[in-house]
């Protein structure tokens, strides 16, 4: 017997509901990828690696940040991240997921309670489970729902810190959080509000500071940032009080245990949020870019929502795959999305509108989904 053969029924068993997943090579125009402003590629961030390799700033770090791989540009990039962003401190973190399930895996403590929005990502469900809260789900951006949770809890004895964790613009869905109103709740509750601003980061709010720009700086407000995205680069900051950052750097094993990103991308992400200042036309066009998507494929399904991700929701896993798979052969890199990634019976196109393509791009998509939706 195979020592794999458990693996290899698991992956007969995907296989046979028609959800085994493959790595494809990159093709066709850009409706995918969560490079919203176009900066992976861009000259500026290219020259600024450069310019660190010139001055001496090493490939690697050499090891964690409590040996000896804590750089000067790991610290400078973690100081202009707080400014820019507005918060007391930031941490940098090699990557969204690493930062997110550091986080909830970490500050809550036992005897806490995690209300966090049905939908956010994988990651934030790592931490939790990994973490020694207690958690409940609330329905998807329903601020009442969040409120019962919590009320129940104290109604059954709960009597530790209360943490809301959600998304500001999710990922699947491309709606907002309704970030005012939960922010209100935390201070009722003297609860802690957590804030994935993961697709909302470059794209949203003064200078691209993310849709919870206006909470940033409050005590009771962590942020997280990645870098993967809008910002063209790798990696996730996560920015609030000095004691957050403090606590994860000696409690928080996902951060103690990894070897240190490369300072060349903490070069670079310098770089990024200095762009975001110097060249606010970038959202601007990318504003335009998604309000004609919205109304060249709404017709076709695609659901207005105000953000760069348009979802269009075909329900059938098969409908979704076969779709996609046209899309592509046809030349336009779209992916299909379905469960366990999203709910059952919500199988989807994910359309990503960013500044690798243009208003021609988003037409001739427009004609063929709307020949291979019909």
């Amino acid at each position: 017997m195979s020592l794999f053969a458990d693996q290899h029924r698991d992956l007969a068993a995907i296989a046979g509901a028609g959800r085994l997943r493959r790595l494809i090579p990159r093709a066709g125009r850009d409706f995918s990828s969560n490079d919203y402003l176009g900066l992976a590629g861009a000259p500026r961030l290219a020259a600024a690696v450069a310019a660190a390799i010139a001055r001496g700033v090493p490939v690697g770090s050499g090891g964690s940040r409590l040996l000896r791989g804590n750089q000067d540009e790991h610290e400078a990039l973690e100081a202009e991240a707080a400014r820019f962003f507005g918060s007391e401190a930031a941490l940098f973190f090699g990557s969204g997921y690493a930062a997110n399930a550091t986080l909830l895996a970490t500050l809550p403590q036992r005897g806490d309670l995690v209300v966090h929005d049905a939908l956010v990502h994988a990651s934030a469900h790592e931490g939790m489970r990994l973490g020694r809260a207690a958690t409940r789900a609330a329905a998807h951006n329903d601020v009442d729902a969040f409120a019962d949770a919590i009320r129940h809890w104290r109604r059954e004895g709960g009597v530790g810190r209360v943490w809301i964790a959600v998304e500001s613009l999710y990922s699947m869905d491309g709606d907002r959080a309704p970030l005012m109103e939960l922010a209100a709740l935390a201070d009722r509750e003297d609860a802690i509000l957590l804030i994935d601003e993961a697709h909302a980061t470059g794209v949203c709010g003064p200078d691209g500071r993310g849709l919870a720009a206006s909470l940033e700086g409050r005590e009771n407000v962590v942020t997280l940032h990645t870098c993967g995205k809008a910002l063209g680069c790798e990696g996730a900051l996560l920015c609030g009080p000095a004691v957050m950052r403090e606590f994860i750097v000696n409690r928080g094993r996902g951060f103690i245990f990894s070897t240190a990103p490369s300072p060349l991308m903490a070069a670079a992400v310098r770089e990024a949020l200095q762009i975001l200042a110097d060249e606010p036309e970038r959202r601007t066009r990318l504003a335009a870019l998604a309000a004609l998507a919205a109304d060249l494929l709404g017709p076709h399904g695609a659901r207005r929502t105000g953000s760069q991700i348009l979802p269009v929701i075909l329900g059938d896993e098969a409908r979704t795959m076969r779709v996609a798979a046209q899309l592509q052969a046809a030349g336009f890199d779209v992916r299909g999305i379905r469960p366990p990634t999203v709910p059952a019976g919500t199988s989807r196109l994910r359309v990503s509108i960013t500044l690798n393509t243009d208003p021609a791009d988003v037409g001739s998509l427009a004609d063929a989904l709307g020949e291979f939706v019909a």
